[in-house]
């Protein structure tokens, strides 16, 4: 990690309503630079709402979102849109475009730019392939081609592939097996630590949130209600992470009831 002491991202009192209910009651959180912050919770806790809320795809109620100092709830959709064009984000279902080939898909920001030509960012898409075990020849493949992991492979790839200071990961992990799981746990972990970005990442898998987390905030509730280093998690003494680190089905977390009717 670099330094320690600097905070790359700080959200303060971050509240977001829906018809009147609170999905997100005071959320606070500080990321620092260069490591790996992951959210864990419930389904329906606020981890997603929160992550667009840091990415400006929803305006919080009230409260305060700074990424490198800088306020970004205020800022117009021209500011927003060249501000967040430098991050790089990894969505649960990969998010690759349908009609476009696997290199274009990675190169689709780099594309974007003034004066890109399409051969260099080509083989610049083909050596972030290699860098996470992909060979060229899927390169000119369409995504339909690529089994699950591949997909996620390549949307990590495209997140990655401007060398982004900032990374958002939306399960990176969901629906692959536990082997692909942890081909993709060491492949963020290691080219993480290689581009030096700070990572607020969500997950359900708690062995990826082992792997790759320097430090984990659990949300309940659209609260913050424990945060601390991914060692402290298996030990703490917090109700809502024994239940949740331990996969209990007793303790404060309450699953929601459903009924079916006749």
């Amino acid at each position: 990690m670099k330094d320690p002491q600097q905070s790359k991202i700080v959200v303060r009192d971050l509240c977001k309503s829906f018809d009147g209910v609170k999905a997100l009651n005071g959320i606070n959180l500080d990321v620092k630079s260069g490591e790996i912050m992951t959210l864990i919770g419930p389904s329906g806790s606020g981890k997603t709402l929160t992550l667009k809320c840091i990415l400006g795809l929803i305006k919080p109620d009230s409260g305060s979102i700074l990424l490198d100092g800088v306020e970004v709830t205020d800022l117009s959709d021209k500011e927003r849109s060249e501000f967040f064009g430098k991050f790089g984000i990894l969505f649960q279902r990969s998010g690759l475009f349908d009609g476009m080939t696997v290199w274009e898909n990675i190169g689709f920001r780099l594309l974007q730019q003034p004066g890109a030509k399409k051969k260099e960012v080509r083989n610049i898409a083909i050596k972030k392939l290699a860098s996470v075990g992909l060979s060229a020849d899927i390169a000119d493949l369409m995504p339909a081609e690529l089994s699950g992991g591949m997909q996620k492979r390549v949307g990590f790839t495209r997140a990655i592939a401007g060398d982004p200071p900032i990374l958002f990961l939306d399960e990176p992990t969901a629906g692959l097996d536990p082997i692909m799981s942890n081909v993709i746990n060491d492949q963020i972990f290691n080219k993480v630590r290689e581009l030096g970005s700070t990572v607020v990442a969500i997950t359900s898998n708690l062995l990826t949130a082992r792997i790759i987390s320097d430090r984990i905030t659990m949300l309940h509730e659209g609260q913050v209600v424990w945060t601390g280093d991914v060692q402290e998690a298996a030990k703490s003494d917090n109700p809502f992470v024994k239940q949740f680190w331990n996969k209990r089905k007793d303790g404060p977390i309450k699953m929601p009831v459903t009924t079916i009717s006749a």
